[in-house]
């Protein structure tokens, strides 16, 4: 065991001691004995009554999506099916683990720490076509890739995540990641990587920090404050935060759902001499002037930097976005997938379901809304099959260990109402707080590895 490791031990014994908890109390409270702080990625929000038993079908199930959501999926059906034809379908063979990109932009990981391959997740006994869907065709249950495949089924499970927009500001490119002062944390380990190159040239001399939360929902809201708190921590550690401005911009007047969390953000980023600017929409970026403008109700506003993570809007990707799939013009989510937020089944569509990113529900972007969205629309697709009433129910649960500097984080989880729903009884879910550093940094990987296999 390493320094570091005996060190982390030592402390989490030593904390967990004042709490009066036992590392058995610990242990039983994350799973990490088992699972590895499965907790903090839907443990306890979830209302399922289990794993349905395996079916004898000859059913087609069709998963698009090979991303967390999407091989979570395989996995269940393929253990809970007997009989089944099932097929992923997405041409993507590296995996991304997207929970810790804002660890490798912000220097604590390495890149290839969060890449791993598809082939290690996917079931044996699954097809997987190696493409992309370009249409949905629900009406005539089938789908299209985009090398011309026609691909029927008699079950749709969308799980395709979702699609960054980079073209959605002026002069804007995933290319410019990584030159130009210019980083984004999404949407693989290289913007990542790159984007900590940037960083790690910024805190050595300071300047002026932009710091950008676009429009609409997101994967991961918290990741933008992240990288903002990670990018200060840093040049306070370096000594040149003095040398330093830095500007938090949002499209409105809030910075996260939960009202308590955004209550305290509001306080925590001028207390940490972070600029708040409200109701800023970036219009366009000149890379080469390092200036970005934005749209603001008093008209257009540019601003130079020297650093700016740069986060442009995200959607449903094209091809479902302009489906009959997609949630219509008057509707909340507009684009998305139109599921039920309690079953995970499309609203129009019966044999359709969705899991993680795509769906358009009022919280959860997130690998722990996947972790508790998965079983939901697995065992409802199987219960459905069977012509069997469908008891599963997602209450909205997502979790945000919303990391305010190296060493520590506040662990937030909180359901469609926006009601906290802690896991953990000694852990405050309003106060910066070690442990749900140390689950971020070291255990969560593991329970999303074992989610991937759908075994938690």
């Amino acid at each position: 065991m390493s320094n570091r490791s005996i060190k982390t031990e030592r402390a989490i014994h030593k904390a967990l001691t004042e709490a009066g908890l036992s590392r058995r109390d610990f242990l039983r409270y994350s799973g990490v004995g088992a699972i590895g702080a499965s907790a903090v990625m839907g443990t306890g929000a979830l209302l399922h009554s289990g794993e349905a038993q395996a079916v004898t079908t000859n059913a087609r199930v069709v998963i698009v999506g090979a991303g967390a959501a999407g091989i979570s999926c395989a996995n269940r059906l393929n253990r809970q099916l007997r009989g089944a034809d099932i097929t992923v379908i997405d041409r993507r063979e590296d995996h991304q683990y997207q929970p810790g990109l804002t660890l490798v932009a912000t220097g604590v990981w390495e890149r290839d720490k969060v890449v791993d391959r598809n082939a290690n997740f996917l079931p044996s006994g699954v097809n997987w076509v190696k493409a992309m869907v370009k249409e949905y065709d629900p009406d005539n249950n089938r789908v299209i890739t985009d090398d011309g495949q026609t691909i029927e089924y008699d079950y749709l499970m969308v799980a395709t995540g979702l699609q960054v927009n980079y073209d959605a500001y002026e002069g804007y490119s995933r290319e410019l990641i990584g030159d130009h002062g210019i980083g984004c944390v999404y949407d693989n380990a290289d913007h990542a990587a790159r984007t900590w190159r940037q960083i790690d040239r910024f805190t050595q001399s300071g300047g002026k920090g932009l710091f950008i939360r676009p429009p609409g929902a997101i994967k991961c809201a918290g990741a933008p404050l992240k990288v903002t708190m990670l990018t200060e921590d840093r040049l306070r550690r370096r000594g040149t935060r003095a040398n330093t401005e830095m500007h938090y911009f949002a499209p409105g007047t809030g910075m996260f759902s939960q009202p308590d969390i955004d209550e305290f953000l509001k306080g925590h980023f001028p207390e940490r001499d972070i600029n708040l600017h409200w109701h800023h929409v970036v219009k366009g970026i000149d890379p080469a002037a390092q200036e970005v403008v934005f749209d603001t109700p008093d008209g257009e506003r540019t601003e130079d930097y020297d650093f700016i993570h740069l986060v442009p809007p995200m959607s449903a990707p094209d091809s479902l976005r302009n489906s009959a799939l997609a949630a219509g013009e008057d509707s909340n989510f507009t684009g998305w997938l139109e599921v039920d937020r309690y079953t995970m089944q499309h609203q129009r569509y019966e044999n359709v379901f969705g899991a993680g990113d795509i769906n358009g529900v009022p919280i959860g972007k997130t690998a722990a809304s996947v972790k508790a969205q998965v079983p939901v629309a697995v065992n409802n697709m199987v219960s459905h099959m069977q012509g069997r009433e469908m008891t599963e129910s997602y209450d909205g649960y997502t979790s945000c260990p919303l990391i305010t500097g190296i060493g520590k984080a506040i662990l937030v989880e909180f359901d469609y109402n926006l009601d906290m729903v802690p896991s953990f009884p000694f852990i405050s879910p309003y106060d910066e707080h070690w442990v749900p550093w140390v689950m971020k940094d070291r255990l969560l990987h593991g329970a999303y590895n074992a989610m991937m296999r759908g075994r938690v």
